[in-house]
């Protein structure tokens, strides 16, 4: 079979980086695109061989414009691209332009779109990422959601739940993956320097809500000059210089003792940082998952997430852009010895790092049963109907399906809502399912 791969940012390279590990170990044919919506070299060819990666196929070098734009000249790109190779399916990573183009062009081709980490929700639809998870997931044929969670919110929007696989997550992968290789190569002096001070916080902010809003910035900032017993580093996006320079707020952090702005580092020595570091402040979404499989405690500079489960395992807390909890959870995390081991031993939610061979076996058997293709069907549609009932009796979801002709959405068990496995029993439980006539 032939596999194509859409790419334009770091983290999707760097999350389908053990996919294509996988892709590779089974000889199998694989067509690398990447849209060249990261241009900068260490976001492209110098990336792809720090992680040890295949340089890609294409690349369409769409660089940086306008979200429509952007978008527009990715699908035609991609289009050229899927209509030559004529791939058996597409996969795309996460929630970027990249991902909206891929999913789009792929499923107007009847070609299949696998959508890895698919299912997350921030419900903001100011976030541009919202919009383009939700529309990659209406045009997807294969779903690898990273939590229960995710699967549960597919399930809600109405997606079969044969077409929902919980595999974890492929940062889990990545991460185990890309700390070895860092940890075998020379960082430079001024990042090893830095290594050697205690109580690192390490700091990423780029997000518009956060950088672009004085206010905000500003209050974030504050909380950040008050942490003087660690010592912050920040590797600092072109974005938010840009605007902490338009405030007049980057001279009052360059007279802060404990506070380092380097320039932006590449991925491995990011990683080796995070590693190093007793804490992160982070508006990113990725490195909510970093952390938690690093075991380092994470405050959120955003007043919701798309990765709840971070939060629920009690490895990640929403601070917002107050400078009252910045300043509150930080210092409670580096004196209370008990509180900071609960953060660190928090229940990884993505897994153990299987991810990627979980998700290519399910793709090599949905290949190998003709279970890929696209096709309009040859039958008059049957109407169905959506019920709820409860359960008072011992039957297992598959057992019900077939008993009922039906398909189950989701169960309500208590106050928590479960994702419908095969085995699981569904006695005293709630269902919403589909009954098809």
């Amino acid at each position: 079979m032939k596999i194509a791969i859409v790419l334009g940012t770091r983290p999707e390279i760097i999350k389908m980086a053990s996919i294509i590990d996988e892709i590779l170990k089974k000889n199998l044919k694989m067509v690398l695109i990447h849209t060249g919506q990261h241009y900068d070299p260490e976001m492209s060819d110098n990336f792809f061989k720090d992680l040890e990666l295949p340089f890609p196929d294409y690349n369409i070098e769409v660089g940086s414009s306008s979200h429509g734009k952007q978008t527009a000249k990715m699908m035609e790109g991609i289009e050229d691209i899927l209509i030559k190779e004529n791939p058996d399916i597409l996969l795309v990573q996460g929630d970027t332009n990249a991902v909206l183009a891929g999913a789009l062009v792929a499923s107007k081709l009847h070609i299949p779109v696998g959508h890895v980490e698919a299912g997350l929700r921030s419900y903001d639809d100011s976030m541009p990422e919202e919009i383009n998870r939700k529309a990659a997931d209406v045009c997807s044929l294969l779903y690898f959601v990273p939590t229960e969670q995710a699967a549960i919110n597919l399930a809600i929007e109405g997606i079969s739940r044969d077409k929902i696989y919980i595999t974890g997550n492929t940062v889990v992968d990545a991460c185990f993956r890309n700390l070895k290789i860092s940890q075998n190569r020379n960082i430079s002096n001024n990042l090893s320097n830095l290594l050697k001070l205690d109580n690192i916080i390490t700091l990423t902010m780029h997000r518009a809500e956060n950088v672009d809003n004085k206010a905000r910035l500003t209050e974030i900032i504050n909380g950040l000059a008050n942490l003087t017993d660690f010592n912050i580093v920040f590797p600092i996006h072109p974005r938010t210089l840009k605007t902490l320079e338009n405030f007049d707020l980057l001279e009052k952090l360059d007279k802060l003792p404990h506070f380092h702005i380097i320039n932006p580092v590449g991925y491995l020595d990011f990683l080796l940082l995070l590693s190093k570091s007793t804490l992160i402040l982070t508006d990113s979404g990725g490195l909510q998952e970093e952390a938690i499989t690093l075991n380092i405690p994470a405050l959120t500079l955003r007043y919701n997430t798309e990765r709840p489960e971070t939060v629920g395992a009690g490895g990640n807390i929403l601070v917002g852009s107050s400078k009252d909890k910045i300043i509150k959870f930080s210092e409670i995390i580096l004196n209370n010895k008990d509180f900071r081991d609960k953060m660190q031993m928090a229940p990884n939610p993505y897994g153990t790092g299987d991810s990627a061979k979980k998700i290519l076996d399910i793709i090599l058997n949905k290949y190998n049963d003709n279970l890929l293709n696209i096709e309009s069907p040859d039958e008059i549609m049957n109407g169905f109907k959506t019920k709820i009932v409860e359960i008072n009796n011992n039957i297992l979801v598959k057992d019900f399906e077939k008993d009922k002709n039906a398909k189950v959405r989701v169960i309500y068990n208590k106050s928590d809502l479960e994702f419908p496995q095969d085995d699981l029993n569904l006695n005293n439980k709630i269902v919403l399912f589909d009954l098809f006539d």
